[in-house]
């Protein structure tokens, strides 16, 4: 299939674009990191236009978001919301027009009202529902991340035992999340593209590995990666709660179960990871 990814040079996206095209499909790439003209805060954007039209089928992952630091910092400011409402917008004008296939990535959060990210992102579910697409709900995707100020917990955990020695962390770590291996990611996303005319637009397609783990027992997870390699980390957690999602605890539905099941373990997923980050550090 001629798939186009908007947003490939994120963290999924890149996953997804070097995943898919291992599997026989011809990936047409669309991020800002590729020049301006690839900016979809941009209206109109003539090759966005263009690269919908001429596709098959469109992931529409980009987004202005990051971890845990960059929506503390950002998310409650003007650009922000004003980014994400013009990607919405831009996108989703062309998906009209071109009536192409497409899954949008949305996230658990977006019913989280008090969360500027969590209300865009439902939004675009709502906009998605309009043109009979398909949403995606992720739960924390992990892997290797190229910008390092959008940083997800994982990723700045390990940057911090390398270049810092301990993890510092914003909060006690007491807080769960449901943590999916990207790789996982991309063969949940491929399944659905593939299956696409089996799912309605308000099916609960809910990407995640369905297990939960505490902040905390990732910093110790990471940790024995250190000490595997004979580097000593300390973890220094905070006093904070959690201020990002306030500790609320949705349920995965389990719905997907049914086309696909996520299969790396946190353990195996974070040594990938840390694998692949050590050699930037060796």
């Amino acid at each position: 299939m001629k798939v186009t990814i908007l947003g490939s040079g994120g963290q999924i996206g890149a996953y997804l674009t070097a995943y898919l095209r291992d599997k026989g499909h011809e990936v047409t790439e669309f991020d800002v990191v590729n020049g301006e003209d690839e900016d979809l805060t941009q209206i109109p954007n003539r090759k966005l236009m263009r690269d919908i039209r001429m596709t098959d089928f469109v992931f529409f992952l980009a987004f202005d978001v990051g971890g845990s630091h960059y929506l503390k910092k950002y998310q409650h400011t003007f650009d922000f919301v004003n980014n994400n409402a013009r990607i919405l917008t831009n996108v989703f004008q062309y998906l009209s027009e071109y009536k192409k296939p497409f899954i949008f990535a949305s996230s658990q959060m977006s019913n989280m009202s008090y969360s500027p990210y969590g209300v865009l992102k439902r939004v675009g579910e709502l906009y998605t529902q309009t043109l009979k697409g398909l949403t995606v709900k992720f739960w924390n995707v992990y892997g290797i991340e190229k910008d390092m100020e959008k940083a997800h917990v994982i990723t700045d955990f390990i940057r911090k035992g390398f270049e810092e020695g301990e993890f510092e962390m914003m909060t006690d770590g007491t807080e769960e999340r449901q943590f999916l291996y990207a790789e996982d990611c991309c063969e949940a996303l491929e399944t659905i593209m593939e299956s696409y005319s089996d799912f309605k637009p308000t099916d609960p397609l809910h990407v995640t590995s369905f297990n939960s783990t505490s902040i905390k027992e990732v910093a110790h997870i990471i940790q024995g990666q250190f000490n595997l390699i004979g580097k000593d980390v300390s973890i220094k957690p905070g006093l904070a709660k959690d201020s990002v999602q306030l500790d609320k605890r949705n349920e995965a539905d389990n719905y997907i179960i049914g086309w696909w099941t996520p299969k790396t373990g946190i353990d195996k997923g974070i040594a990938k990871v840390f694998e692949e980050m050590k050699k930037d550090y060796e």
